[in-house]
């Protein structure tokens, strides 16, 4: 990863886990020593303005008030899901970024696609731009952490076991694991846990620099082969209509 930059990503959402609609995106680039290059905080117009009765069940319907705080601040930026995306491609281009990362990061794939899908009205399908490899920092924890004995013996004292007698690997207890702070809790808004999200990638990483983070192996041919056809047919960027 040497003088590499990534992208490291989170997403909140509302309606159901099958079809999320994101409400707030936030990413960073980062290089290889975790500073951050630049870092950015959206708010998706047509689901945080227009789906109201959506925002009002939300799971964290009661940090409303806080973003609407945010906004007026200008702390988070509303934007188009068009122009999200513009400016994420723009990033990635900027700073030659090879992979976004983010944790469980099918989900945050799937919303992201199906937000796009839902707002254009499945006129525009993919929202990622297509040169890129999708990284899970969960697989990656999985991989690091499964044998740690100081990370077995962290979730078997503080009942961070599954059902499945399996340790969890969140971010928010992966993140206590790696302060020692377990009184921390994530904040579920999209930059701010990009920041922790960030530090276990780079943990990972750390401990296993040859560690394999590809959430699909094919998924960055398939998306090369489609963004080599969008540029076939002259168009320099993928969101462009």
């Amino acid at each position: 990863m040497k003088n590499e930059k990534i992208i490291v990503l989170d997403t909140e959402t509302v309606n159901t886990l099958d079809d999320p609609f994101c409400y707030d995106v936030g990413f960073a680039v980062i290089d290889s020593k975790g500073k951050i290059l630049e870092k950015h905080s959206y708010i998706v117009s047509e689901i945080f303005f227009f789906e109201k009765n959506l925002m009002r069940e939300s799971v964290f319907a009661n940090k409303l008030p806080e973003y609407w705080q945010d906004i007026k601040k200008k702390k988070r930026i509303p934007a188009s899901i068009y122009m999200i995306k513009g400016m994420l491609w723009t990033v990635c281009e900027r700073y030659n970024v090879k992979i976004i990362a983010a944790h469980n990061a099918a989900f945050d794939y799937r919303a992201l696609n199906t937000t796009y899908r839902y707002i254009s009205k499945s006129k525009h399908r993919h929202f990622f731009p297509y040169n890129v490899e999708i990284w899970d920092t969960l697989k990656m924890a999985r991989l690091t952490f499964k044998n740690d004995i100081a990370y077995c013996e962290f979730c078997t004292k503080n009942n961070y076991i599954t059902k499945n007698n399996q340790k969890r690997y969140t971010a928010e207890i992966l993140y206590r694991f790696l302060t020692n702070n377990n009184s921390f809790e994530e904040s579920h808004t999209g930059l701010e846990d990009v920041m922790i999200e960030k530090d276990i990638y780079l943990e990972c990483l750390r401990r296993n620099p040859s560690i394999d983070g590809v959430l699909w192996k094919d998924i960055r041919y398939t998306q090369k082969n489609q963004y080599n056809q969008i540029i076939k047919k002259g168009r320099k960027n993928p969101y462009e209509k």
